[in-house]
């Protein structure tokens, strides 16, 4: 029988915020070279890291720059179904909207970055339009557990999550971005001047 010996000698490899470090260098690669023409092995290097750790952190190298996604989904769905039951759906949808737009807002320049990258990539685009449509989907699922029937329910996620597109595209082009929860809350109101005929 053998006996495994373990060196205590040797230091233990840390890799401190490795997942962050592979965003950056993902992040800057993509404005370098454009997503197309960055490879994992790529981004694994420029962080200093190897592409074992990559895929510990993201399944690929998209995933890199939409990873936060369910995070922003889960804050959304629970912050709507905290949302006090006198709030009509739309105002309680717009609740959750608004605290991602606070979570988007606290990211700095990443977001807009991110955007960069998006707008540029026709894969990226649609990996964008798919994860926006499962967040709707998920949120009409939130509003039909609020007592919400459908197609109400469909209907008014799907807006919102237009809404909450539309003011995150607005938000990222201006030159010194404003508070985004903020316009969130006017191209809300935009909506509702738009349906009420005003």
């Amino acid at each position: 029988m053998s006996v495994a010996v373990i060196n205590y000698d040797q230091p233990m490899r840390w890799e401190p915020d490795s997942r962050g470090r592979l965003e950056q260098a993902a992040i800057s690669l993509y404005g370098e070279r454009g997503f197309e023409n960055t490879t994992v092995a790529e981004i694994a290097s420029r962080a200093g890291l190897t592409e074992r750790t990559f895929f510990r952190h993201f399944a690929d190298k998209r995933e890199v720059l939409f990873a936060g996604g369910l995070l922003l989904q889960e804050l959304i769905v629970s912050e709507v179904s905290g949302a006090p039951d006198s709030l009509p759906p739309v105002d309680a949808v717009a609740v959750g909207l608004e605290a991602a737009g606070a979570a988007i807002q606290e990211r700095g320049d990443y977001p807009r970055q991110r955007q960069r990258m998006i707008a540029a990539s026709a894969e990226l685009q649609e990996r964008e339009l798919i994860k926006l449509a499962a967040l709707a989907a998920r949120l009409a699922e939130a509003l039909r557990e609020r007592g919400v029937d459908d197609p109400a329910a469909s209907l008014t996620a799907e807006v919102g999550i237009a809404v909450f597109r539309i003011a995150v595209e607005r938000w990222n082009e201006e030159d010194e971005p404003g508070d985004l929860p903020q316009l969130i809350r006017d191209s809300l109101d935009q909506l509702r001047a738009v349906t009420a005929g005003r």
